[in-house]
């Protein structure tokens, strides 16, 4: 591309964030370098959508410009790939903002994964990922980007070659497209595949088909330019004629992501309100899908013109799905902030919410290995709406699927665990902790297991959330393991389990002893009904936040003074019957002792002993007298 013109371009360094990415994407070897057309061709969409909302306000924005449309020009000899669009365009400072940070808090997730990432590893994130524009310097090493905003008398070029800084300067408009955005790739030398026809032809045809924009082609720049994509939107279309191949390649395109939909919705809805809906659940985790902002990627379109992908047509705890709804009810000529607060929207969010919902319940009991897919990798983020969502609640726990203490690894549902309910047993029993294996491992669980009660194992942060919220499942609440009394005390052991042990004068005496040398550091000091193997163990009190919920708060410093634990023991251990029979006078191995149970019990809490030197010092002395 030839520019003629007086100005002084000026130069910019990239954002580090964008530094960072242009350097992995410049050494890149990912074999895949086709999704740059992917992304430079959704970015071309986005564009002509916008003029077409726009427009519907300020009809001059269109200008001679003519229909949207994208074009791909090929040039073999001068090693070049020209993808032009006529949608609404940038002006210089939009240049600068849009090429030249990362606006998009997905892309630094992306970033974020690719720091902690093996070369190799890093590199394929790329083609799975595609963050956007950039993907571009994978197969070029000098990118302009000439562009002349809808209405506006001005145009500015772009330049960078993607090692550290970029260019902007102004541009004659009769250098510029009529309006638009007009990107050229001067291609590397091992790239030169992408000025072959068919190559790019097929590329485009596969990713970006279903685009609703028509895209054309040109063989060379003096060549006509031949249409290659009609820009049919695909949800227009009938479910019976579209393969799932081309469901694949349009979620590719609207969602960003390289990987396949676990689970297609496609439907129109009729009756008070008609819409259409096609969204996709991904096969695998999106990189922003624990951002705080915890925001949806649903697009809105009204009539088939792209609104908003802000209206949050889906709950937060929804966010993975990734898709469009088109309204025929939405007015054109509503803000997008009058659309957020419209009953329309409302009713619609309702009906997508549901129905989505509705066909995971479907998949789960019809195809449940499937499901079970989907919900291990959106599980965490599903249970958010137990929290959040009371109308859904009884739908989301439902679906909701759990490690228990009897299921030898294996996903249970609510009803299994309801289908195994032991006699008296009032109380969904759960435990919550960070760790799958030392949850299981937990001495707390061990009067439930003599029972063969099985115990939900709760580890997602969210689960220290969700129970608190006064939930049932048929009439049993959910109830700790590791907070308050145990309540077993109804349900009969198993056949050979030894029936709990009364404490004896001495042992009472003991805990009683325990409890006035640990004074503060403890609630209370008690005799154990959970306890058949372990000598202690520590709960929370009956009311208030269980342990678990205190760590994750006191971790986010949102915790002012933790509440003090009860530690529980054993009255028939055999530790504890030799520590019982101890010499009342040798107070200061009993002293030990009694600091020494607190600190096993807080290590097998996963936690450090309150006083690591003392524990240290402790367990020294206690070591050196049994050697003697």
């Amino acid at each position: 591309m030839t520019i003629t013109t007086d100005a002084t371009p000026k130069t910019h360094p990239f954002e580090a964030d964008v530094a960072r990415l242009l350097q992995l994407m410049v050494h890149s070897v990912y074999s895949d370098k086709d999704v740059f057309l992917r992304e430079l061709i959704s970015n071309a969409t986005d564009a002509c959508e916008k003029l077409r909302y726009e427009a519907l306000s300020d009809a001059a924005l269109l200008g001679d410009g003519g229909a949207t449309r994208i074009t791909v020009t090929l040039d073999a000899e001068a090693r070049r790939l020209t993808v032009e669009d006529n949608g609404i365009g940038m002006g210089e400072a939009e240049l600068g903002e849009a090429l030249g940070t990362i606006a998009r808090s997905g892309t630094r997730a992306f970033m974020e994964r690719v720091a902690n990432a093996k070369d190799a590893e890093g590199s394929h994130l790329i083609g799975q990922f595609g963050v956007g524009f950039y993907s571009a310097f994978m197969v070029a090493d000098q990118i302009e980007v000439l562009s002349r905003r809808a209405g506006a008398d001005t145009a500015a070029l772009w330049s960078s070659d993607g090692l550290g800084a970029y260019s902007i300067q102004p541009v004659d408009v009769a250098e510029a497209p009529a309006r638009g955005t007009r990107v050229v790739l001067h291609l590397k030398a091992d790239a030169t595949s992408y000025t072959e026809s068919h190559t790019v032809e097929r590329t485009i045809k596969s990713q970006s088909g279903h685009v609703p924009v028509p895209i054309f082609l040109k063989d060379g720049p003096d060549a006509d330019p031949r249409q290659i994509a009609d820009g049919a939107a695909l949800w227009t279309k009938p479910k019976a004629a579209i393969t799932r191949e081309e469901y694949t390649d349009f979620y590719r395109s609207v969602a960003g992501q390289f990987d396949a939909p676990a689970m297609t919705l496609h439907y129109r809805a009729e009756g008070l309100h008609e819409y259409s809906v096609l969204a996709f659940v991904p096969e695998t985790k999106p990189f922003d899908l624990f951002e705080p902002d915890r925001m949806g990627r649903m697009k809105l379109y009204v009539r088939r013109v792209f609104i908003t992908d802000e209206a949050q047509i889906l709950p937060r705890y929804l966010r993975f799905v990734r898709g469009l709804v088109d309204s025929d009810d939405l007015p054109l000529n509503m803000s997008r902030e009058m659309i957020q607060d419209s009953p329309i929207l409302a009713a619609i969010q309702k009906g997508v919410a549901n129905r989505l919902l509705a066909d995971l319940d479907k998949l789960a009991g019809g195809e449940a290995e499937r499901y079970l897919g989907i919900w291990d990798n959106f599980g965490a983020v599903l249970k958010e709406g137990l929290y959040e969502d009371y109308a859904r609640r009884e739908t989301l726990l439902g679906l909701a699927r759990f490690r228990t203490t009897t299921a030898s690894g294996e996903w249970r549902s609510l009803k299994d665990y309801a289908g195994s309910l032991k006699e008296n047993q009032t109380a969904i029993y759960y435990a919550t902790g960070g760790d799958l294996d030392r949850l299981a491992s937990s001495p707390q669980l061990e009067g439930f297991r003599a029972r063969g009660v099985e115990v939900l194992l709760l580890t997602d942060q969210v689960d220290s959330f969700w129970v608190t919220a006064g939930l049932d499942y048929e009439g049993k609440p959910f109830k700790s393991v590791m907070q308050g009394l145990s309540d077993l005390g109804q349900i009969p052991l198993l056949e050979g389990q030894a029936p709990p042990a009364t404490a004896s004068a001495a042992v009472e005496g003991f805990i009683g002893f325990v409890k006035s040398t640990l004074g503060q550091a403890v609630a209370d000091v008690r005799v154990s009904e959970r306890l058949t193997e372990s000598a202690v163990c520590l709960v929370a009190p009956e009311h208030g936040m269980d342990r678990q919920m205190e760590k994750l708060l006191a971790s986010a410093g949102r915790l002012g003074a933790q509440s003090k634990p009860i530690l529980e023991i054993n009255p028939r251990h055999e530790l504890i019957a030799k520590l019982s029979g101890l010499d009342e006078a040798d107070t200061s191995l009993r002293e030990d002792a009694a600091h020494l149970l607190f600190d096993e019990a807080r290590i097998a809490d996963g936690e450090q002993p309150a006083d690591p030197r003392g524990f240290s010092a402790r367990l020294a002395r206690v070591i050196g007298r049994a050697v003697r």
